[in-house]
């Protein structure tokens, strides 16, 4: 077996060109069991995602977990399936094509925009290999991640590395670690808030749910949980909330080690158990809506207050295709791709250099 995976073919009147690729975490291809098993074994088989020592791990996964939990992930994904399929991967899909265009009306640059998939499919590898095949010899990574985590975008970079490992001819590589605090990012989140209440008013409490992670992570050194929190704040601050208007809490606890708190569940029964009239809730720490948000925080976490004593309950919908977002992602875009876009760049005068470059490898004996 060869050390490198084959490259794709050089030609000399070919641009060098530049790939834009957003990683997502990724859904299984149908809510049922037979779809689930695959897509959790590749996910909990990551070890940034769980780092419980391999062989007790192993026999946990594969003894209990993936015997259990798939049926009743199936459930879960069923209820908010649609009829374009997940909605994680039809928002991704959608935010993909309207980061192509609004590129392409910042750049006379051609630039590629593709996305992938953590698990499941597109996969990073298969997504990476056709950028290659498109030419690109520069990528820019964007994790869909605002707050880094290792289990979140770590993981994600892990897979683009990984894939470099077998490649001959590396590309030139550029990543966006995190984008917690990016103004445009907040702003985006403070209009989808803005607009939410402009139309169904104001609640008592904004509760802010990002995903968790075990506390463990944060005593390594793990900087999600300061980022979640900062993102909060600068969210609050944009829209003038008092201390006491809103909460940051943590979901989807997975086990029984102690993860970070507050949790979201105890904090929407708290808040119920004291007769809060209304209580919102958003998930900044997802940019499209999934599972996470649709049915535990929307479906779950609403029944969980409203049995807890509560009154009203609202989910902010993810930022997904909300134009004030898409513009802070190609912003995002435009500031990581510095020095990679020529001044004065046209599409004339390079396919002028392309022709020149193949007449002279042609003329010294190239085939291409």
């Amino acid at each position: 077996m060869p050390a490198f995976l084959p490259e794709p073919p050089y030609r000399h009147h070919q641009s060098s060109r530049i790939g834009i690729l957003l990683i997502n975490l990724g859904t299984p291809e149908a809510p049922t069991a037979g779809a689930l098993r695959p897509y959790l074994k590749e996910f909990l088989s990551d070890r940034r995602v769980v780092e419980i020592p391999r062989p007790i791990w192993w026999l946990i996964l594969n003894g209990i977990i993936l015997n259990t939990r798939p049926a009743k992930s199936a459930e879960k994904y069923a209820s908010i399936w649609t009829p374009e399929g997940s909605p994680l991967k039809v928002h991704t899909e959608r935010q993909t094509a309207l980061l192509r265009q609004v590129l392409a009306e910042r750049t006379p640059v051609p630039l590629l925009v593709d996305y992938a998939m953590r698990y499941g499919e597109p996969s990073v590898a298969s997504v990476l290999r056709r950028l290659r095949q498109q030419g690109c010899d520069r990528v820019l990574v964007l994790p869909l991640y605002p707050q880094y985590a290792a289990s979140s975008a770590g993981t994600a970079l892990d897979a683009v590395y990984r894939v470099m490992l077998g490649a001959r001819n590396v590309p030139e590589l550029r990543a966006v670690r995190h984008f917690h605090d990016h103004p445009g990012y907040i702003q985006a989140l403070r209009q989808s808030v803005e607009s939410h209440w402009a139309e169904h008013g104001r609640p008592d409490v904004l509760v802010m749910s990002f995903h968790g992670v075990p506390r463990r992570s944060l005593d390594l050194g793990d900087p999600y949980h300061c980022e979640c929190q900062k993102t909060g704040r600068l969210v609050a601050e944009a829209l003038g909330l008092g201390r006491e208007e809103y909460r940051v809490s943590f979901q989807s606890r997975f086990g029984r080690a102690e993860w970070l708190k507050p949790y979201t569940a105890e904090t929407l029964v708290e808040l119920g158990r004291a007769k809060t009239g209304r209580v919102d809730v958003m998930c900044p720490g997802f940019v499209a809506d999934c599972l996470e948000t649709l049915e535990e925080i929307a479906l779950e976490g609403k029944a969980e207050f409203l049995n807890a004593g509560g009154g009203e309950y609202r989910y902010i919908p993810a930022l997904n295709e909300r134009p004030l977002w898409i513009a802070a992602l190609a912003d995002l875009v435009m500031t990581h791709l510095q020095g990679w876009l020529p001044d004065g760049w046209d599409a004339d005068a390079e396919a002028g250099r392309c022709a020149e470059r193949a007449r002279l490898a042609k003329a010294l004996g190239a085939e291409n």
